[in-house]
């Protein structure tokens, strides 16, 4: 095939956006023509949450370039939570899975602290352990750094469908000793 020829062919395959316009609204004009006005009302509301979603990522995506985000280029938008989401959800991030959990887990070290298990692709499970946060223990905070962990890694990684927590391991409590300013007297002992 002739590099003329593979362009030719790559230029087709890419929607052209009057059409794809005109396409949406044919269907919208299709559903809004049936009885069922809830189905035309959902589908007119699940086209503006798709647009409001890809217009948001779009403009994170000029954002982050004309900042010139910390002179990195392409890693400024590969750290951002919205564009990751656009480019694994059509196959085009160009990190694998476990360098995208490294990265989940990065953005929320510093507050939630956790470290990777391991991943099990086939199931989609992710193990991680629960390390000392330097928090006060409480169940509730506990809970609400691993929600934050596992929103991380639902947007940097979305391959993964649920998440198992371990123990980061016995944390055994040192012996509580007494002390006192003196040893009991016999008075006092009886």
């Amino acid at each position: 095939m002739s590099a003329r020829t593979a362009e030719a062919t790559d230029r087709a395959a890419v929607p052209n956006a009057e059409a794809t316009g005109r396409h949406v609204e044919e269907v919208l004009d299709r559903l809004a023509q049936r009885d069922d006005r809830e189905v035309s009302a959902a589908a007119e509301e699940l086209v503006r949450v798709l647009m409001d979603f890809y217009g948001a990522g779009l403009a994170r995506i000029m954002h982050l370039l004309g900042s010139g985000t910390g002179g990195d280029g392409p890693q400024a938008l590969l750290r951002d939570e919205l564009v990751t989401s656009l480019l694994v959800l059509h196959d085009l991030h160009p990190e694998d899975t476990a360098t995208r959990i490294g990265r989940a887990l990065d953005s929320v070290r510093r507050q939630h602290p956790a470290e990777l298990g391991e991943f099990d692709a086939a199931t989609g499970t992710l193990r991680l352990r629960a390390t000392d946060s330097g928090g006060c223990g409480c169940p509730s905070t506990d809970q609400q750094a691993r929600q934050a962990v596992e929103a991380a890694v639902s947007c940097f990684a979305p391959e993964v469908t649920s998440t198992q927590w371990e123990a980061a391991g016995d944390r055994s409590e040192p012996a509580l000793l007494q002390i006192s300013r003196r040893p009991p007297t016999a008075a006092t002992a009886s």
